[in-house]
């Protein structure tokens, strides 16, 4: 079979801090997985930030502007995080991610390291399923102005400070007020975070095309306060009403400190990430997969 996608981005975290994750740089994964692209016929580039850990003069590396502009797929070896950070880049580019796993759970980095080769190899000559994950576009007002602005995948969340009490956040969805609520803080999870940090907190999965949010309170002082599933075509707003060393987090990979009067903004991005899967993928063998379900059974 002759590969399709003729310009190939691979990406993968060369230069982690964790042991675990420098390891699999130095055993030459990704030397191998390129070697493997090259192979069906693609041209491998590598992303610039990881350029010093390759092989010296081996592959053009790219910013992610660069890869958006010139490569027909992104291959991302790494963890469902290594996915966040490079999916967010791409998504205005429309360019298909597929994603090996070398993390822990993979629920959007699904194919197995040990079994690639077969499985990339009709992925590669188009034979795969495609499934589009809608982005969260987010901003922090303070006074009337925008002091930060992030795309999340999985969730904004807001959270009060390691050392203070619980935070008092005023709820807003659309032209509507919802409540204040008093808890450690509060998630915003699309279809794709409901199985991340939303899902540990207590909130409900979200089959990827539902046009929703859900709404999660983390340990809220009103234990009436449960999960909300909301349509994506409604503006939320947060208001931070009290608490100290209050901040937001995007997919746990940015950070903005919040103020009293702060409000976090959160949107339906006009973005989508396009994820490809091997042919016969369903979100339900995923679930049963990480989620161990039916073990035991028969």
């Amino acid at each position: 079979m002759t590969s399709r996608f003729r310009r190939v981005a691979l990406i993968g975290k060369y230069q982690a801090s964790d042991a675990r994750l420098q390891a699999d740089a130095r055993d030459g994964v990704m030397e191998h997985i390129g070697s493997f692209l090259e192979s069906q016929g693609c041209e491998v580039f590598i992303e610039h930030a990881h350029r010093g850990e390759t092989e010296a003069g081996r592959y053009v590396a790219l910013t992610a502007e660069e890869i958006g502009e010139r490569c027909d797929l992104g291959l991302v070896v790494g963890g469902d995080g290594t996915m966040l950070g490079i999916g967010r880049k791409l998504a205005c580019h429309g360019v298909p991610l597929i994603g090996i796993n070398r993390g822990r759970l993979g629920f959007i980095t699904d194919i197995p390291l040990d079994n690639y080769e077969a499985t990339l190899i009709p992925m590669l000559a188009g034979e795969f399923e495609e499934d589009h994950r809608r982005l969260m576009h987010a901003q922090v007002i303070r006074e009337g102005a925008c002091v930060f602005d992030a795309l999340a995948m999985n969730d904004v969340v807001v959270n009060r400070g390691a050392t203070s009490g619980m935070v008092e956040l005023r709820v807003t969805v659309g032209r509507h007020f919802v409540a204040n609520q008093r808890a450690d803080g509060l998630i915003i999870a699309s279809p794709t975070g409901s199985t991340a940090y939303a899902l540990s907190a207590g909130g409900p999965l979200l089959h990827p095309d539902i046009p929703g949010w859900v709404l999660v309170p983390i340990a809220p002082h009103t234990l009436s306060n449960r999960p909300i599933l909301l349509p994506d075509a409604d503006e939320i707003s947060i208001e931070l009403v009290s608490g100290r060393d209050a901040s937001a987090n995007f997919d746990m990979q940015s950070l903005a400190s919040l103020a009293i009067g702060d409000r976090v903004i959160v949107r339906r991005s006009e973005h989508r990430v396009r994820f490809l899967h091997p042919k016969g993928w369903s979100y339900f063998d995923t679930l049963r997969k990480k989620l161990h379900w039916n073990e035991g059974g028969s």
